[in-house]
């Protein structure tokens, strides 16, 4: 099953989605994480989806407002395409080659839960950013509480899958990681999530044998191909992600795992690292981003103008004297 969130005359819902985009409206139900809570995982979100089947229909996913599918109790993004490693840490920080203790396990960071988008949102450029990319990527969504989970566990915690742009201001992320900290304002204004929530059992045919999601990834730019890969090419599973994001603590219902930028084009600054010059040329308001999936489906945003940065001084600098 696919699940949209919508507005409506100023109404929230969530509904299944059938396969000619019309809505078929949850009863009650106006939040989908809150659902994800109440169903226990995935055998109770197809319930809950089976009991819309009897409902009327509603309007067609052409006429509303899409929302990002839920909101996110967490954000976790992971790092695993080796590709989009090299790429990007070859433009951000001019490192050349892949660290080895990048192989040593699937490392993630929290990006910000309160800054999702919906599919067709705008998205502001961020504040005091000149440098705007995106990032194609594919997010599972987890639909049951659970800790230390092992990868075998862990399938049956993911509830579903969804396209996720992390929206990234190059600038500020190269800036803030000299710190020895980050990405955080880097990553902080913007994640797109959407069309739709789609559930696990419906992307179990493009299993691989060493149990990848095969499915094709595109990105374009102002309707110009800049990127495609297979999620496949990710060096771990969904499965061993949730159960490292498990590692020592819980993972609960309604929280995201990220798979990580793609690579062959993924991003604008693998490319950027990979040609030594910045094209295709930073995002700027009016471009156009459109992320495709296979199995799941497109998100397209247009970026718009941001607010300007509000000053703060510069960090104040200790005496070497102590009283």
């Amino acid at each position: 099953m696919r699940f949209a969130a919508y507005e409506d005359h100023h109404r929230r819902r969530v509904a299944v989605v059938e396969d000619d985009g019309t809505l078929l409206p949850l009863p009650g139900v106006t939040s989908l994480t809150d659902l994800l809570r109440e169903s226990g995982g995935l055998p109770g979100l197809l319930a809950a989806g089976a009991a819309a089947l009897d409902v009327p229909p509603g309007p067609n996913v052409s006429q509303v407002r899409l929302l990002p599918p839920l909101q996110p109790a967490s954000v976790r993004d992971f790092v695993t395409f080796e590709e989009h490693v090299e790429g990007v840490r070859k433009s951000v920080d001019g490192a050349a080659g892949v660290p080895e203790q990048w192989y040593a396990a699937p490392t993630f960071y929290f990006t910000n839960p309160h800054a999702v988008y919906g599919p067709h949102d705008g998205i502001p450029v961020p504040p005091g950013s000149s440098l705007l990319d995106f990032e194609l990527e594919v997010a599972a969504v987890v639909g049951r509480e659970g800790g230390d989970l092992t990868p075998d566990q862990a399938r049956d915690h993911i509830v579903g899958y969804t396209v996720l742009n992390d929206w990234s201001a190059r600038d500020l992320q190269s800036a803030e990681m000299k710190v020895g900290l980050g990405p955080c304002k880097g990553k902080d204004t913007a994640t797109t999530l959407g069309p739709y929530l789609v559930t696990a059992d419906e992307l179990e045919p493009y299993r691989d044998a060493d149990g990848f999601l095969r499915l094709a990834l595109t990105a374009e730019v102002n309707g110009e191909v800049v990127g495609r890969d297979l999620l496949s090419h990710m060096s771990w599973t969904f499965e061993e992600m949730t159960a490292y994001a498990s590692r020592g603590t819980r993972v609960v219902p309604g929280d995201v795992l990220g798979s990580g930028t793609c690579g062959n084009g993924g991003c604008l600054a693998e490319l950027w690292g990979r040609r030594g010059e910045r094209t295709p040329p930073p995002l700027k308001p009016g471009d156009t981003v459109t992320l495709t999936v296979e199995g799941i489906g497109s998100v397209s945003n247009t970026v718009v103008p941001g607010a300007d940065p509000v000053p703060l001084p510069a960090g104040r600098r200790r005496s070497r004297e102590r009283p």
